[in-house]
């Protein structure tokens, strides 16, 4: 009688020791899903029976792929049977499309005439191919040593080992130890701004690997070391001397992210100024005093300041006359304006010519008020500069001006100035 199907199970049989053992083999070695695969027997002996192939741990019923009558080439499939298994008449086990549930420990039992047994074991591991994954974050944008850093990686594989990268290169140290133990989530409390940068992680089997497109993080700090820059030299906390009537670039700097809002301040006041410098074009004694840049960083809601002294140079002591305008006409107004006068100033006096008493044309007294001289035609003004109006210009006007100035230390100081009246037409 023929013996087809689970009647194999049923029936009472001894296992048989021998010297040579089953043993079962893959090709490929290493499947991955939707290979064509074989489980290759190695070592049967004597004249069998049948065979029966187990997907499981143990000869149960339940993981019973298959069994195979040899003399007939009969086939029954059995509950594990996933319809893509076939029996050979050596024995060994084909599996078309294998799936990564194919995974796992594979039994043969054979049966000799004499209705002994033997079993072979094997193991197969189907590797999947591994679709990109995705880094995610609990944010891309963090606060430096306020906030935590979560990043997960996601991945549909639940056996895939896990790496990571940062910036193209291998994770730093302090950053791997903030992995958990499956390598999927890396935390990171009290983030570092050389923690910023590019995040990738990468999913790899024996067979396949695919690497995550990189998510950017971003690390606010400061801002710190604010200074106050001059011609790309740092000035904080210093005097800046300036030369009259020449141009001066003072630049706001720190070390921020990002760029901070800067306010600028001038003896306390501030200054309708936003940017990260502040232009004097032209220096004068009104342009003296202290400058304050205030930095503020809106992320972190950090600011720092820094400060310097802007005098004018002792250069700015020499004294300079220019008339406005330069050729004045017959008949216009002309002001010699006094440029770097001493701030000591105690009094002045203009003259017609050299500087001498018949001469004067007027003088400023300590109290501000001045006075006329003898050379005084009505048409003249003083300033508290010591600048002179000359009004309603004529053709004797011409000649050589003459500015005395005397400092509260006594000193005297002599300046002349021509004036050139041009005649109309």
């Amino acid at each position: 009688m023929a013996l087809t199907g689970y009647s194999w199970l049923l029936l009472s049989a001894t296992f048989l020791n021998v010297g040579a053992e089953i043993s079962i083999t893959l090709e490929p070695a290493q499947p991955t899903e939707g290979d064509n695969i074989t489980l290759v027997v190695h070592g049967l002996s004597g004249e069998l029976l049948a065979y029966n192939w187990y997907a499981g741990p143990t000869l149960s019923v339940s993981y019973l792929v298959a069994s195979y009558i040899v003399s007939t080439g009969d086939e029954t499939p059995g509950p594990a049977h996933t319809g893509r298994e076939a029996v050979r008449p050596d024995g060994s086990l084909d599996i078309q499309g294998v799936l990564p549930r194919h995974s796992g420990t594979y039994i043969l039992q054979t049966y000799n005439r004499q209705f002994q047994t033997e079993v072979g074991y094997g193991h197969m591991q189907v590797y999947e191919i591994l679709a990109q994954p995705t880094v995610l974050a609990n944010s891309t944008a963090l606060v430096e040593r306020r906030d935590t850093l979560r990043l997960m990686c996601g991945s549909p594989s639940t056996t895939a080992e896990v790496r990571w990268f940062f910036n193209g290169g291998a994770l730093p140290v302090a950053l791997r130890l903030g992995l958990s133990p499956d390598g999927r989530v890396l935390a990171r409390h009290g983030i570092r701004r050389e923690e910023a940068g590019a995040y990738q992680c990468e999913v790899w089997n024996p067979v396949s690997v695919s690497r995550s497109e990189p998510i950017n993080l971003t690390v606010y700090f400061g801002p710190e070391r604010v200074a106050i820059l001059q011609d790309s030299t740092t000035r904080t906390g210093c005097t800046i001397k300036v030369d009259f009537n020449t141009s001066l670039t003072l630049w706001c700097v720190s070390r921020s992210c990002p760029e901070p809002e800067y306010v600028w301040a001038f003896n306390g006041q501030a200054l309708k100024n936003g940017q990260d410098h502040i232009n004097i074009s032209s220096m004068t004694a009104a342009q003296e005093g202290t400058y304050t840049c205030i930095a503020k960083n809106t992320k972190t809601l950090l600011s720092g300041s820094a400060s310097v002294v802007v005098k004018l140079s002792a250069a700015a002591v020499a004294m300079m006359i220019v008339p406005v305008p330069t050729k004045p006409m017959e008949g216009q107004d002309v002001t010699l304006t006094v440029q770097g006068y001493p701030k000591d100033l105690l009094v002045y006096a203009w003259y017609r010519g050299p500087a001498s008493e018949p001469n004067r044309l007027l003088s400023q007294l300590p109290s501000g008020t001045w006075i006329a001289g003898p050379a005084h035609t009505g048409r003249e003004v003083g300033f508290p500069n010591c600048s002179l109006l000359v009004q309603k210009l004529n053709l004797t006007d011409t000649g050589r001006y003459t500015l005395k100035t005397v400092t509260l230390q006594g000193k005297t100081e002599t300046l002349e100035v021509e004036l050139q009246v041009a005649p109309l037409g």
